[in-house]
């Protein structure tokens, strides 16, 4: 631990750090396959020693929350997916859906220290925790990344906003971690109150969207807001450093941008959703699907800092839509798509026409367009979606890029 830097990993050369994950990775696979059976069935006629870089661990299957919440149906509680027996974990979470997961090992299982780091805090701080304890690991992902880093922590919870202001007072934290918008709350009701909530100084927030105007009122009271990016299933996926330039990859992750719908990365820059390998040994999550949009940012921070860099949480990739009655889903459209790789990108269009409901594949293609396509595509449509669409070719570079597969333009409110 530097002055500016959690350890030497944060600054290691990204050669280096690729060469060291890949290199990892065999083992870790096998070791899943051995250790649980729901792995063993996912993975099952994959060689494990073949998957030592980006390209071949791009042609394993992505395991999305879907498929995990049907086979903790089949075989509760984790689906045959952790490595271990229940009893043999710290705690054991139920996020909403429900889905279970398990405390992984180490004093700091969600690998949260590094991000508390780079938000600023030192050993020694104390730390107003306001995310929720109960059922899901949230609270517990900054409490223990905190003592982690060697600060003491006031379990404050959700909610009880006058016993909150009372611990402020007494015991004049310098450190809020918890949702964004909370904190406002505090600090406004502070302010209402006459009570003192002036020893806040920073924070790091997860579990909602930090807006630029929030960030900029904190700054204008006097705090320094920064934001990890986490899930419950697999901890601090990245975070923010005080260069505020994108959120800095967790060093221990093996992170993906594919195209919603399939198992396939898409080019640097693309928005897609985040796909994440971990090297948990309690709970191994391979190409594990967030289900959130996301892209890459290219080059390295100004932090120092040199590991991928992601733009945020740019909304969600699970994008199925009911047309007419029907679920189209995005991998219907990327089935129709690998009909015809002539086409370079496209969106599945959803509106509203005479209260009927109607789609359109509008698609791009790169070089000359056969003559055919057109009605090849309509056909594909029909096929696969048992729906019928029109399809309408745009130039080149026009549709947006933010990882949509199906928009869904209809208006709800009339």
């Amino acid at each position: 631990m530097s002055a500016e830097h959690f350890d030497q990993l944060e600054i290691q050369d990204p050669d280096a750090r690729e060469a060291d994950l890949f290199a990892r990775l065999p083992a870790q696979i096998a070791y899943a396959k051995d250790n649980a059976p729901g792995w063993a069935a996912h993975l099952a006629g994959i060689d494990a020693e073949a998957v030592s870089s980006r390209e071949a661990l791009a042609a394993l299957p992505v395991l999305r929350k879907p498929e995990l919440m049907a086979a903790q149906v089949q075989n509760p509680p984790f689906g045959g997916f952790a490595a271990g027996d229940p009893s043999a974990f710290g705690r054991i979470f139920m996020s909403p859906g429900p889905v279970w997961e398990p405390q992984g090992e180490g004093t700091d299982p969600w690998s949260c220290a590094r991000a508390l780091f780079a938000a600023g805090f030192r050993p020694g701080d104390v730390v107003h925790n306001a995310l929720s304890y109960q059922l899901t690991p949230g609270g517990f992902i900054l409490d223990l990344g905190a003592r982690a880093l060697g600060c003491t922590v006031f379990p404050a919870g959700a909610g009880n906003t006058e016993a909150q202001l009372d611990a402020l007072e007494a015991l004049r934290p310098v450190g809020y971690t918890g949702t964004p918008d909370f904190l406002k709350v505090l600090l406004d009701k502070a302010a209402e109150t006459g009570r003192d909530a002036s020893s806040i100084r920073k924070a790091l927030v997860s579990g909602g969207a930090l807006f630029p105007s929030l960030r900029a009122e904190y700054e204008s009271r006097g705090v320094s807001v920064l934001q990890a990016y986490a899930t419950a299933d697999l901890g601090v996926i990245a975070y923010e450093s005080m260069a505020d330039e994108g959120l800095i990859v967790s060093e221990n992750m093996i992170a993906e941008i594919v195209r919603p719908g399939t198992d396939c990365p898409v080019p640097e820059g693309e928005v897609g959703e985040l796909v994440v390998t971990c090297f948990s040994r309690s709970y191994p999550l391979i190409r594990f699907g967030t289900g959130d949009l996301s892209a890459v940012v290219s080059g390295r921070s100004s932090c120092g800092r040199t590991n991928m860099r992601l733009k945020g949480w740019m909304g969600r990739a699970d994008q199925r839509t009911k047309v007419k009655g029907m679920f189209v889903d995005p991998k219907q459209v990327a089935a129709v798509l690998a009909r015809h790789p002539e086409v370079a990108r496209a969106r599945l269009i959803v509106e509203r026409e005479q209260d009927r409901d109607v789609m359109r594949l509008a698609y791009e293609v790169a070089g000359d367009v056969p003559a055919d396509l057109g009605a090849a595509l309509s056909t594909s449509l029909r096929e696969i979606t048992k729906l019928g669409g029109a399809v309408e070719l745009v130039a080149p570079g026009s549709l947006p890029n933010d990882g949509k597969i199906i928009s869904d333009e209809r208006n709800y409110d009339s």
